[in-house]
């Protein structure tokens, strides 16, 4: 957990705490729909409605929570979810073990653990600015996407294994476990913190539902800017069950090779990671987010002329590693570029905004996919999809609108120190 720019003590307990429960994260990568077909004997109609309802109905349930999370202190906040989600991914095995595990149960607890994670980056987002000076922010968002890389290589070859020695609901304990972890070390920055105080009526007001869509959709920068990640979000994703049958179905790839595909392009994640904090101090962060916002949207329509046998996995992972290096360096960029422009006061209701949107347009994406290829065929979808992928880059912004905003002086790195 080591860097050449230190960033202090305090960081280094906010990073060891992303770190563990991202670990965990990926070792429990896949395990509900395992679990449901597996231990629940689900068919694909409920493994599939698990995957867009957990993530849809999560979104929605999270709406009310960016107003609620943006006047509390986010420290607080982020232990509360981590806790949260310690608890429901808990609920798992210990109703395996008694006997009582359902498939509304597993309905629960993605909806829950999928509003948690919102509110939980909507906290962390506003805590980090705090916390980090502007000029530090692209090497902490890096440092924070490298480690999401990593885990995402290792973590589901080591959570298949596990599951195949221990049992299929190992990786949930090991999961509920890191968010525990993530908790404690959450804790362990010490400090407090000053109570966010509201312009207006202390109480909750409708309106306050709907300001982080408002501060985006008026923003000259923001707003493109959400646009294009809506859609190449959306549509990789609602490919990726495709590219499942399509590969494992029709072309009759092996699982082991299935794995090997997805999971060796994930170290383009870390390269990317690592190269924005480098490319950014010489070409500007408006310039890299350009190019890799461009350069992402470029690859995936090749997933549509895999052929079976070694050309096929070779075409496959030279994809994913392109795309994964794009999407790499590409998102610390994206995600110092929004919290610099975003208002201090608005951070936590902005990343609200943000997220559940994303949520609900995966969700509704995959499913009008599924049906696309249903109609046609999946190849013909993911084609479909990749060609859509290339106006994309379109929506991003060309030029530098609008000047970044400011700490407050009650919000500044050495205010935070001193409480």
């Amino acid at each position: 957990m080591t860097g050449r720019q230190a960033l202090g003590r305090r960081f280094g307990w906010l990073w060891a705490s992303f770190a563990v429960s991202s670990y965990g994260t990926a070792l429990g990568f896949g395990a509900f729909p395992m679990i449901a077909v597996l231990v629940l004997h689900s068919g694909p109609t409920q493994v599939a409605a698990l995957a867009a309802a957990g993530r849809a109905v999560g979104a929605v349930v999270a709406v009310p929570l960016g107003p609620w999370v943006e006047f509390r202190r986010k420290r607080p906040v982020m232990i509360a979810m981590d806790l949260t989600r310690f608890t429901a991914l808990l609920s798992v095995p210990l109703a395996f073990a008694l006997g009582l595990l359902s498939f509304a149960q597993l309905l629960v607890v993605s909806v829950v653990v999928a509003a948690a994670n919102i509110a939980f980056n909507a906290a962390s987002g506003a805590y980090l600015k705090a916390l980090v000076p502007p000029e530090d922010l692209i090497v902490a968002n890096s440092r924070f996407e490298s480690t999401t890389w990593t885990a995402t290589t290792v973590g589901p070859p080591l959570g298949g294994a596990a599951i195949g020695i221990f049992g299929p609901v190992t990786t949930v304990i090991a999961d509920a476990v890191s968010y525990l972890l993530s908790a404690l070390g959450i804790r362990a920055i010490g400090g407090t913190e000053p109570q966010p105080t509201r312009a207006a009526a202390p109480r909750l007001r409708a309106g306050d539902l709907l300001e982080g869509w408002r501060y985006i959709l008026t923003h000259p920068t923001l707003r493109p800017l959400f646009f294009n990640v809506l859609a190449v979000n959306g549509l990789i994703m609602a490919s990726e069950p495709l590219i499942l049958v399509l590969l494992l179905g029709d072309l009759g790839f092996a699982p082991w090779q299935y794995g090997l595909v997805f999971a060796s392009p994930c170290v383009g994640g870390l390269v990317g990671a690592r190269l924005s904090r480098r490319l950014v101090p010489r070409f500007g962060q408006h310039r890299v987010m350009l190019v890799s916002g461009a350069l992402r949207a470029c690859w995936p329509l090749g997933l549509a002329f895999v052929q079976p046998g070694v050309p096929g996995i070779v075409l496959v992972i030279a994809v994913q590693f392109g795309l994964v290096t794009c999407i790499g360096l590409f998102n610390p960029v994206l995600a110092t570029y929004r919290l610099a422009h975003t208002d201090p006061g608005r951070v936590a209701r902005t990343l609200t905004a943000w997220s559940v949107s994303s949520s609900a347009t995966i969700a509704a994406l995959t499913a009008v996919w599924g049906l696309l290829a249903a109609v046609t065929t999946p190849r013909t979808a993911i084609a479909i999809a990749g060609v859509l992928l290339l106006a994309t880059p379109l929506l991003l912004p060309r030029r530098e609108k609008a000047p970044q905003d400011k700490l407050t002086d009650t919000e500044t790195p050495e205010a935070v120190d001193r409480v």
